[in-house]
């Protein structure tokens, strides 16, 4: 794994290193008769000046209006979206592209309406939400974040990419780079967790994977980062809610992932939902100026979410849908998203001295330059290949990718007993729950593209892989009912069963956008079924699939194997097969922290310490007045750690070594640690490093994960892992807000997990 993180970030650089060529000049040439400093302009820069001249302020304003297709509503609203009604719309050219719609075919006829009979040719950006795989379809991104694999996650950003430009498609809204401390928030499942430093790698491998290395690369699409920013730490993680947060923790943990997608070259970005600190994001100049513009030096496209700059009047922050479109426009929201208030104001706020036009125009600068760097101008249907469409949709290769991304990304929780992996003694197996026979919810949130008669379901897994067994199934109780009419059959299969498994969880409707859940645990008479099959004495394994993390506790008390299986896609139930048979040794560990009740959310392992810190898993006696931070009734510690996972077979660290209790200035710290297998089958395991900064001039967190490998190992054999800190790896923003190291006295600590880790002290002495 240490070849594979250095490879995504090798090619993050190299993406970003080609960001000064794709994307505008942070000060454009205003559209006026040649002048010397205008023959300077590149050939692009000079198409666009020329296009700017020619461009009426309608025709301005439709170049920064973006409208929903037919397929696919993702949004409050529906637009009527009959062709003609488009068709009419681009030959005016009051619009800029169209999102969630596909097809070789039809995308090519709407693009060559564009150029060859709208006024001034411009070609369409057709953007989707391909958020974890087209047709085929991928974890979901938490799941994805769960195999701490980052060329998997490239590689299936990759595939997305081939499918879907092959459809017309040539920008997706992903990735979602939102950290998320609270799983109550459904879009938990769209992101890496709830670690900045997970989530950075991530961020950038999947945004390498959809661009390549040239967007105007048939085969690539534009990213889309989104959504900037904090929109994971909504308030009782209530989707679109508020957000209010030091300016220290916004930086510390909100940004990076945003500041690592937009290294690796992101073409463009989305705004949040929410506001933050009083000043909805879409019009927020501190984010979208101060930091994203000056500061980061981002010249690439910002994008609205859908209605979220008309929203602002309902924020009580803009007194009509006029006043929103100058706020957002000023601050920096270059194009909106099914809200249509540039597309009525713009040329009103211009003529009224309301909006300068400069503004406008920059941001009519950067559309077009998105739409000149894809190779639209030069071919519009680059990206409609009836061809490609037919042969790369759903091949046997990208089956194959999606096989490998699923089995790494599911995580083994518990295993009391080695009940697995199930072998061939095994002889008759029953597989229960909602979850069970259920092809559609297998793809997950956000999967549109995907279809509901492909996925493997985890009966078909099991059945192929169960070799020699009889396999029986009971449904057991509904997903939407709270009806026990089928416990009384799913009992009797169980009764003369071997071994029970459980498919339970969540739909996939039970998360994602808007779908915040209050109460985390297993949804409807879900957990009434498990304890109802419980009684049965039979030895059970429970696949928990969800989108975010659930509370597990009593299954954690009382069932002997778990397995975390998010929504895996299209290979589900093969990657669940291979898993529970023990093809695939299971290497997943857990991108966020697994709570032991909802009442300890917002719940993290980056956590800062109070001046009176319990740090006791359990209660003492008598002690319940005891004046520390801590509950009355459950522990402060999460029932599973961010980085959890067990395998089939069992690792030893040995102790870590450093190469020197004091560095200085530039001298790296060098952390060694041996691990071996010490079991009998071939296993992965995820090597991680944590710091911690004991006295900052800010309160620094109790650990943070620095570095980790993902490492095969022969039954036996012992490795050496080597890691490497620098004093940047020590930075954070310091109390007068320049970011940088401090001198003074670390941990490091190493381990399998968060919470598993052997800890080491060093000093850095100066800087």
């Amino acid at each position: 794994m240490k070849k594979i993180i250095s490879k995504v970030v090798v090619l993050a650089l190299a993406a970003f290193s080609c960001t000064s060529t794709s994307t505008p000049p942070s000060t454009a040439t205003p559209s006026t008769p040649a002048t010397t400093a205008q023959q300077q302009l590149s050939p692009i820069e000079k198409r666009i000046e020329d296009l700017l001249a020619k461009m009426t302020q309608e025709e301005k304003a439709g170049q920064l209006n973006f409208v929903v297709g037919d397929l696919f509503n993702t949004g409050p609203t529906v637009r009527t979206a009959e062709s003609d009604r488009f068709n009419e719309a681009i030959k005016k050219g009051t619009i800029t592209g169209i999102f969630n719609i596909h097809g070789a075919e039809y995308i090519g006829k709407l693009q060559k309406i564009a150029v060859e009979e709208s006024r001034l040719g411009i070609p369409l950006i057709i953007g989707a939400d391909v958020i974890h795989g087209f047709k085929t379809v991928f974890p979901i991104p938490l799941g994805e974040a769960a195999s701490w694999d980052l060329e998997a996650i490239e590689n299936g950003a990759r595939v997305a990419a081939i499918e879907s430009s092959a459809t017309g498609i040539n920008l997706t809204f992903a990735p979602m780079v939102d950290i998320t401390r609270d799983s109550r928030w459904g879009r938990t499942a769209e992101g890496a967790g709830e670690d900045p430093y997970l989530g950075s790698l991530i961020a950038a491998a999947r945004v390498v994977g959809f661009q390549g290395k040239d967007l105007s690369d048939p085969r690539t699409i534009a990213a889309c980062v989104k959504h900037f920013v904090a929109y994971g730490a909504a308030e009782a993680g209530r989707d679109y809610n508020t957000t209010d947060m030091s300016e220290y923790l916004l930086r510390d943990v909100y940004l990076p992932p945003f500041k690592a997608a937009i290294d690796a070259g992101s073409a463009s970005l989305m705004t949040s939902f929410n506001e933050l600190n009083g000043v909805p994001a879409t019009a927020n100049t501190f984010v979208l100026q101060d930091i994203l513009r000056k500061e980061w030096g981002y010249n690439g496209l910002v994008i609205s979410d859908w209605q979220n700059i008309t929203e602002m009047v309902n924020h009580g922050f803009a007194k009509d849908n006029a006043h929103s479109a100058a706020l957002a426009l000023k601050a920096g929201t270059d194009v909106d998203m099914m809200g249509e208030a540039y597309l009525n104001f713009i040329p009103g706020l211009v003529k009224n001295g309301q909006l300068d036009q400069k503004v406008v125009d920059d941001a009519v600068r950067r559309v077009l330059w998105l739409k000149f760097k894809l190779g639209l101008f030069d071919n519009p249907t680059l990206y409609s290949s009836t061809t490609r469409e037919k042969q790369e949709i759903r091949s046997k290769e990208n089956l194959a990718v999606a096989f490998d991304m699923a089995k790494k990304s599911i995580v083994l929780l518990k295993n009391q007993g080695n009940v697995l992996p199930l072998t061939q003694a095994t002889k008759r197996i029953a597989v229960i729950g909602p979850l069970a026979n259920n092809k559609a919810d297998m793809n997950g949130t956000w999967s549109f593209f995907g279809e509901e008669q492909h996925p493997v379901s985890f009966l078909e897994g099991i059945r192929k892989y169960a070799k020699g067994a009889t396999v029986t199934y009971a449904q057991g109780c509904e997903l939407y009912s709270n009806s026990t009419a089928l416990f009384d059959e799913a009992v009797a299969a169980a009764r003369k069963a071997d071994v029970v498994v459980m498919a339970i969880g969540e739909s996939a409707v039970m998360n994602g956008e808007g779908a915040s859940r209050a109460d985390i645990g297993l949804p409807g008479v879900q957990l009434d079924l498990v304890k109802a099959i419980h009684k049965t004495g039979k030895p059970i394994v429970a696949l928990v699939s969800s989108g975010r993390a659930l509370e597990l506790t009593w299954l954690d008390q009382n069932i002997p194997a778990i397995l975390a299986t998010w929504s895996l896609g299209s290979e589900a139930g093969n990657a669940a097969g291979s898993v529970l048979f023990g093809e695939y040794n299971p290497s997943g560990k857990l991108p966020l922290s697994f709570p032991r009740h909802v009442g300890q959310l917002p719940l993290y392992y980056n956590y800062k310490n109070t001046g009176r810190m319990y740090d006791g898993d359990h209660m003492e006696p008598g002690s319940e007045r005891v004046y520390k931070s801590r509950y009355r009734d459950v522990p402060n510690t999460p029932l599973y750690p961010f980085g959890y996972g067990l395998s089939y077979t069992t690792f030893n660290y040995g102790t870590p070594k450093l190469n020197k209790s004091s560095i200085s200035g530039n001298e790296p710290l060098v952390v060694t640690v041996d691990v071996t297998n010490t079991g009998k089958v071939v296993g992965e395991e995820v090597v991680q490093l944590y710091i911690r900064d004991l006295v900052g001039s800010t309160a620094r967190p109790v650990k943070q994960l620095k570095k980790f490998q993902k490492l095969a190992f022969a039954p036996g054999e012992k490795k050496t892992i080597t890691f490497t800190l620098t004093k940047e790896d020590l930075a954070f923003w310091r109390q007068d807000m320049t970011f940088g190291a401090e001198p003074g006295d670390f941990k490091v600590m190493v381990g399998p997990n968060s919470r598993d880790v052997q800890e080491l002290s060093f000093t850095l002495s100066s800087l």
